[in-house]
């Protein structure tokens, strides 16, 4: 089955004000590279701004609460996002896990809140480097897939980000070989878990992808787009990703 490619920028604790004028200008030449859906996902202070400066575009939250609202000072909840014209949410991600303590249970709940609200929802999963160098990385890495992806949802509004913790921001990136059997293998546990429905699933890579290796990443086998960090701040860096994901389509 062909899955349209789908780019998304994870800003991170990056960007004010000045930076929305950066996303219109990411958005107007992704519209040079058809065959490509392309999402930024910015600081929650930026998201209305963005909405309203680049309608029609998906913009995203970079996290959720799981409950729908409730005394947790300093969070957000996945219908704050929709209300304000979010279309995505990232969850999962591992500086999520790792600096905050989720667990494979919190990152499903939050997934499910997502959904709940009507956002997309992103779920990241991914080893950390003496994982991989004792070549448990595939179990890993399944496992978080069995504890953190909900059971019942529409599976063209979940994707699957895998971002080896080692590889992100570091500028190390996994052999081409590595991320398709990786890949390949998430995909045969969602298919044994979900049937056909695997098929519709799109399952991004993420951990250092920039203009330079994104056309072979996102060539390789059961790579349906890119979550891309550092790289989506700027037009200048984002675009050559997003053109890669388009000619790959």
């Amino acid at each position: 089955m062909t899955r349209r490619k789908f780019v998304v920028g994870n800003w991170k604790m990056n960007g004010l004000s000045g930076a929305v004028g950066e996303a219109q200008a990411i958005f107007a030449a992704a519209d040079d590279h058809a065959g490509v859906d392309v999402a930024i996902c910015p600081p929650f202070t930026l998201i209305g701004a963005m909405v309203a400066a680049a309608p029609g575009r998906a913009i995203g939250g970079q996290d959720c609460h799981s409950a729908e609202s409730g005394a947790f000072t300093g969070s957000v909840a996945a219908p704050m996002l929709a209300d304000i014209g979010a279309e995505l949410v990232i969850v999962g991600h591992s500086e999520r896990r790792e600096g905050f303590g989720e667990s494979d249970a919190d990152v499903r709940a939050k997934a499910g809140a997502g959904l709940a609200a009507g956002l997309s929802v992103i779920l990241c999963v991914g080893e950390p480097r003496e994982v991989r160098e004792s070549g448990g990385a595939i179990d890993f890495v399944l496992a978080q897939i069995a504890g953190s992806v909900p059971d019942d949802f529409d599976p063209q509004r979940l994707a699957i980000a895998y971002e080896p913790i080692w590889a992100i921001g570091t500028g190390l990136v996994p052999t081409v070989a590595d991320v398709a059997a990786m890949h390949g293998a998430i995909r045969g546990a969602l298919a044994g878990r979900f049937g056909d429905a695997a098929d519709r699933m799109r399952i991004l890579y993420g951990g250092s992808v920039n203009g330079e290796n994104a056309a072979e990443l996102l060539g390789t086998g059961d790579v349906d787009g890119a979550l891309v960090g550092g790289a989506s701040l700027t037009a200048a860096k984002f675009v050559p990703i997003i053109a890669a994901g388009a000619a790959s389509g």
